[in-house]
C-alpha cells in the first residue's frame, strides 16, 4: 500500500419502511429507490426494513449492473429486513441475531417475529480491510413508558460486543442503520463509548439536509405526526458511524439527508430520511495516529455509561423475574384447578361442567407455561449482558486507578484486542 494511499467511499443508508400490505405506496417507492441508487452509484447501499424478499430480489435485478454484489440477511419468522448492495466484491458475510427482541405476545408491535439482527460484510478495497455493519434495533413505541428499554440497551451492548470481537482484523469499521435511539439515549452512548465509533453528523464539516440531522421529520407525509409532537424538528435515530484503526485516518467529507421528499420526484422514499455520506480514508500522519491511551475524561464517561447500562439491565431483570414468578403462580393454580376438575369429573354430578371447563383450563396452563419460559429466558439474557457489563466495568475501574502506562496495557488490551495474534 502506497504511503500516500487514500480511498473515497460513498455510503447510502435508508430504513425503507417496506411492510407488505401495510406500508403505503411500497411498490412505487421500491422502484424509485432502485432508480435513485443506480443513478447515484454509491460504493455501498445499506438498507433496513426490506421485509419482503421479493422486494430484495426486485432491487437485486435492477441494481445488478451498478451493484454486482448483494446480500439479504435472513432471520426470525418474518426476516431481519436487512440487506446490502455493493459495487465491490463481498469477501465474507455473517450476522448475529439479538438475544432479546421484545415480547411474542405483543403481536401488534411485531419486533419479536422479525428477528432483529446485525449483519456484517467484509470488503477488501485497495489492500484495506473494511468491516461494514448494518443493523436495526427494537423500536421504542412509547418514550414516556418504554417497556423495551432494557431490551434495546442489551441489543446495543450485543452490537458493541459483536463489532469489538469481529473487527480486530479490520482497518476501517463502518456501522449504518436504524438504531431507534436518540443521540443522547443510553444505548447510543454505550455503543459509541465502548466501540469508539464516530458519528458522521457530528464529525462532518459539510452537512446539508434536515434540521439537526433528523431522520424522521414532520415534513414527511408518511410519518405519524402524533409521534413527533414533542419534537418540532423531528428525531435522529438513523446513523452512519465509523472509525479507523492505528495507521489510518478516516473523516466524513460530506453528509446529506433527504428532507421529507425524494430529491427528484418530490415524494418520500420512506417514512425515514436517507443518509448519504462521503468518507475519506488515508494513511494517518504521526500526529493524527489515534492515541494508545484513554484520558481520564474518556475513562470517566465510559465508567459512567457502563454503570447506567448495568442499572437498567438490573431493572429489566427484576421485571422479568416478576413476570416469571407471576406466571409460576398461575401455573400452580392451573394445576390445582385441573386436579379439582378431574376429581369432579370422576365423581359424577357436575361431570359435564368439569369437562366444559377442562379445555380453557388446559389453555390457561399452557399459556402461563409459555409466559414463564419466555420471561425466564429473558431474565437469563439480561443476566448475561449484565455480567459482561459488570466485568468490563471492573476492568475500566482498574484502569482508571492505575498509572498511565499500566492503564494502556490493561484497558486497551481488553478494548482493542491483540491484532498481531489475530493476523
Amino acid at each position: 500500500m502506497k504511503p500516500n494511499f487514500s480511498l473515497r467511499l460513498r455510503i447510502f443508508n435508508l430504513n425503507c419502511w417496506g411492510i407488505p400490505y401495510l406500508s403505503k405506496h411500497r411498490g412505487d417507492r421500491v422502484k424509485r429507490l432502485g432508480d435513485f441508487l443506480n443513478m447515484e452509484s454509491f460504493d455501498l447501499a445499506l438498507l433496513e426494513e426490506v421485509w419482503s424478499e421479493q422486494d430484495f430480489q426486485y432491487l437485486r435485478q435492477k441494481l445488478l449492473p451498478t451493484y454486482p454484489a448483494a446480500h439479504y440477511f435472513r432471520s426470525g419468522v418474518i426476516g431481519s429486513g436487512l440487506c446490502v448492495f455493493s459495487k465491490h466484491p463481498i469477501q465474507e458475510f455473517t450476522q448475529h441475531v439479538y438475544t432479546l427482541n421484545g415480547y411474542p405476545y405483543m403481536i401488534h408491535h411485531g419486533d419479536w417475529f422479525c428477528g432483529k439482527a446485525v449483519g456484517l460484510l467484509v470488503l477488501h478495497l485497495s489492500g484495506l480491510v473494511l468491516n461494514a455493519y448494518v443493523t436495526h434495533l427494537h423500536a421504542e413505541y412509547n418514550r414516556q413508558k418504554d417497556i423495551y428499554l432494557a431490551h434495546r440497551v442489551a441489543q446495543a451492548w450485543e452490537l458493541a460486543q459483536f463489532i469489538h470481537h469481529t473487527s480486530k482484523k479490520a482497518d476501517v469499521v463502518l456501522l449504518c442503520g436504524d438504531l431507534n435511539l436518540h443521540p443522547k439515549d443510553l444505548g447510543c452512548r454505550l455503543l459509541k463509548e465502548w466501540t469508539g465509533l464516530h458519528d458522521a453528523y457530528l464529525e462532518t464539516r459539510d452537512f446539508k439536509g434536515s434540521e439537526e440531522g433528523c431522520t424522521m421529520v414532520p415534513e414527511n407525509c408518511y410519518v405519524n405526526q402524533r409521534e413527533l409532537e414533542a419534537f418540532p424538528f423531528g428525531i435522529r435515530i438513523d446513523y452512519v458511524l465509523y472509525k479507523a484503526v492505528s495507521g489510518f485516518y478516516i473523516s466524513c467529507k460530506t453528509l446529506r439527508t433527504t428532507t421529507g421528499h425524494d430529491p427528484h420526484s418530490g415524494t418520500p422514499l420512506s417514512d425515514h430520511e436517507a443518509l448519504m455520506a462521503t468518507l475519506c480514508v488515508r494513511h494517518s500522519p504521526p500526529q493524527h495516529t489515534p492515541s494508545a491511551t484513554h484520558g481520564p475524561a474518556e475513562r470517566s464517561r465510559l465508567i459512567s455509561v457502563l454503570k447506567e447500562a448495568w442499572a437498567e439491565l438490573d431493572l429489566g431483570m427484576a421485571q422479568a423475574h416478576w413476570w416469571a414468578t407471576f406466571a409460576g403462580y398461575v401455573i400452580g393454580l392451573g394445576l390445582l384447578l385441573l386436579a379439582l376438575l378431574c376429581a369432579l369429573a370422576a365423581g359424577g354430578g357436575v361431570r359435564e361442567v368439569a369437562i366444559m371447563l377442562w379445555t380453557p383450563s388446559v389453555g390457561l396452563l399452557l399459556g402461563a407455561g409459555a409466559v414463564y419460559l419466555f420471561h425466564m429466558q429473558e431474565a437469563k439474557g439480561l443476566s448475561r449482558a449484565r455480567a459482561e457489563l459488570q466485568h468490563m466495568l471492573g476492568r475500566a475501574r482498574e484502569a482508571h486507578d492505575l498509572d498511565p502506562e499500566s492503564q494502556a496495557a490493561l484497558f486497551l488490551g481488553q478494548q482493542e484486542g491483540d491484532r498481531s495474534e489475530e493476523q
